[in-house]
């Protein structure tokens, strides 16, 4: 009983507990409150913390040491103070410096096509030489020499350095496997321990394996944000025209089986799984290319030509950064160099490559035009024909084929035409009954009877020449993009890729230029007699001209003049090939048209045959019955509004 009371006792209230708690807790609160840090205070402890980071900052900055160019020289470790230098700003990359290899010699090896010089410092190529090619003024053709590219790796090293492989000294070494010259160049720590660039040149190939690898440097080298190759390159001049080379100058890269172009001009781009890149010239280019695909590339272009530039050095500037694959610590990435002609044939021998996309034949239909019916044509010709005739000739025989081939849609056009200006009278007093524009559709309905029943049509006249006319578009692409036109003579023109200069003007002309090109004059005067001449075959397919519609025939008087003068003024800096092409192609035309004219066309026998059609019981095919139930109810529909 007693022990039950007393454990009662203790479970009541006890007032003098809370106001013991409280008497604390204030005494607590108001300790903070007087102990608190004023503003003063706190902005220097605010200072302090700042300093310190700062302090912390500069630290890292003074661990992490970046090593250029300028921090070794070639033969530097010349004793044991040198190589303790060396070893303070390389650190375990000062062996390679510490080798007999550490110059700028460097490493010739030549195949059927190429002569290679790999250079000591950098490991890349000091100098790439086309040996079948020469620059427009004779000189050897180099797509790298004197520093105008560079191959780069900027390696973080565990120890807190950042290295530049084109700054470092590689060891070179050569060999064989089977026929094929192999090149390794390899930049140690160690002799067991480096960064290898591998290549593998063949006896007749423009195609240079390239491989870049490392062993035993997964705990020398951060790996962890990955390593990425930097290539750039300037674009050295190669053509005769500065303008039009230039404008033929871009990078290219193919990427899910599409060519991506990065423009003529200057400009950047970011794109992922590409299979190739090429820095591309007007006849010649240097393309990288993945054994798999590069996961990621960001590419960059700078331009060096204005619009008025007569003499320069490069084209262009492209720049290349992509990412090499990385596993274990360690650096494996196959891939291959092209260093060659921009050659379709040569291109397309790569096979499953899409190399070949690299040629700009045109887009579409155009490109088409060219891969199956000009290059088979060009091909067969040059050949056979080119080492006896001339590469002149040949553009001649090539000419007179197309033309050959086009007549029957020459002809067709005509006979059009012909027919047209037979019905022409009966057009003309369909439009003196319908005079007003109340009568529009009634006229154009008369017409449409009159020409079916006379059998008769404007189409027939203009799908030949809209047929023709892939045909001028894909050779406007095809003659300045054939290497084999590349510095071959005919006449005067010492080169039909490039302008036939005859006059040299001591002014440049906006468009025109600073020189007179000759063929081009030809081309211009040949077409506007061919101008001419159709002029009247055109008026023929025109309707007579209606009271408040245009006279098309004024429209096509200017144009007999523009057209010629437009094809002087652009054709004078493109490739003299594509002038001496239209020059003949026109005078060709004139040609046949004329026997047409003298041999195959009576308007007599057209006129008759006409006349014979019109008896005939004339059934209209499904466009011609829905053209004329389309007129009927357009024609019910405004007189129902008046």
């Amino acid at each position: 009983m007693c022990k039950q009371e007393n454990r009662m006792e203790e479970k009541k209230f006890n007032p003098k507990q809370l106001i013991g708690y409280v008497l604390i807790m204030g005494l607590v609160i108001w300790m903070f409150y007087n102990n608190r840090p004023t503003e003063e205070e706190l902005k220097e402890q605010e200072t302090q913390k700042t300093e310190q980071v700062v302090k912390e900052i500069s630290s890292e900055k003074a661990k992490t040491k970046v090593v250029t160019e300028n921090d070794f020289s070639a033969n530097a470790v010349k004793d044991s103070a040198s190589l303790v230098q060396l070893n303070n700003k390389l650190g375990t990359f000062a062996y390679s410096a510490s080798l007999p290899s550490a110059t700028d010699k460097v490493t010739e090896i030549t195949n059927d096509f190429l002569k290679l010089n790999f250079s000591n410092k950098g490991g890349y190529l000091s100098s790439v030489e086309l040996k079948d090619f020469k620059t427009h003024d004779q000189k050897p053709l180099y797509l790298v020499k004197d520093d105008n590219s560079s191959l780069n790796i900027k390696l973080t090293t565990t120890d807190n350095r950042i290295l530049n492989t084109k700054d470092l000294y590689f060891e070179p070494s050569v060999t064989k496997n089977g026929a094929n010259q192999v090149v390794s160049m390899k930049l140690k720590v160690s002799a067991t321990q480096f960064l290898e660039y591998r290549y593998e040149i063949k006896a007749n190939d423009y195609m240079v394996d390239f491989t870049i690898k490392s062993q035993g440097l997964s705990n020398v080298i951060n790996t962890s944000n990955g390593v990425d190759l930097n290539w750039d390159l300037k674009a050295r001049v190669n053509e005769k025209s500065l303008s039009y080379e230039n404008q033929n100058t871009a990078i290219h890269f193919f990427q899910d089986g599409d060519l991506e172009c990065l423009g003529f001009s200057e400009g950047d781009d970011i794109a992922e799984s590409v299979n190739w890149i090429g820095f591309k010239q007007h006849f010649f280019s240097s393309i990288l290319l993945a054994d798999t695909t590069f996961k990621k590339i960001t590419v960059k272009q700078a331009n060096y030509i204005e619009s008025d530039t007569t003499d320069a050095e490069f084209l262009k500037g492209f720049e290349l950064l992509a990412p090499l694959n990385v596993s274990g610590g360690e650096i494996s990435q196959n891939m291959s160099w092209y260093f060659g002609p921009n050659d379709y044939e040569i291109l397309k021998s790569y096979t499953d490559l899409g190399l070949e996309k690299n040629v700009n034949l045109g887009w579409g239909i155009f490109g088409w035009i060219n891969k199956f019916l000009f290059i088979p044509i060009f091909g067969f010709l040059s050949a056979n024909l080119g080492a006896s005739l001339g590469y002149g000739a040949i553009i001649i025989l090539m000419t007179i084929v197309v033309r050959i081939f086009m007549s029957p849609l020459v002809y067709k056009s005509y006979l059009s035409s012909a027919k047209m200006k037979v019905i022409r009278p009966e057009m003309e007093k369909i439009n003196k009954k319908y005079p007003d524009k109340k009568d529009a559709m009634k006229r154009q309905q008369e017409t449409m009877k009159m020409q079916r029943e006379s059998g008769v049509s404007m189409m027939s006249g203009c799908i030949p020449a809209v047929l023709q006319m892939p045909i001028f578009f894909a050779l406007f692409r095809f003659f300045p993009s054939e290497i084999g036109l590349r510095q071959k003579n005919f006449l005067w023109a010492e080169d039909l890729s490039a302008y036939d200069e005859v006059l040299k003007l001591p002014f440049n002309l906006p468009l025109y230029g600073d020189h007179v090109s000759l063929f081009p004059i030809f081309a211009s005067v040949a077409i506007f007699f061919y101008m001419r001449m159709t002029q009247s075959q055109q008026a023929n397919m025109q309707q007579p001209v209606q009271e408040g519609m245009p006279d098309m025939q004024k429209m096509m008087k200017y144009m007999l003049y523009f057209s010629p003068l437009m094809m002087l003024v652009f054709f004078n800096n493109y490739a003299s090939g594509l002038s001496l092409y239209y020059f003949v192609s026109n005078l060709l035309t004139i040609t046949i048209m004329l026997a047409i004219k003298k041999f195959f066309i009576d308007e007599d026998k057209i006129l008759a045959k006409i006349n014979e059609t019109k008896k005939k019981p004339k059934k209209q095919n499904k466009f011609q019955k829905k053209m004329q139930e389309m007129m009927e109810e357009a024609e019910k529909q405004k007189n129902s509004k008046k």
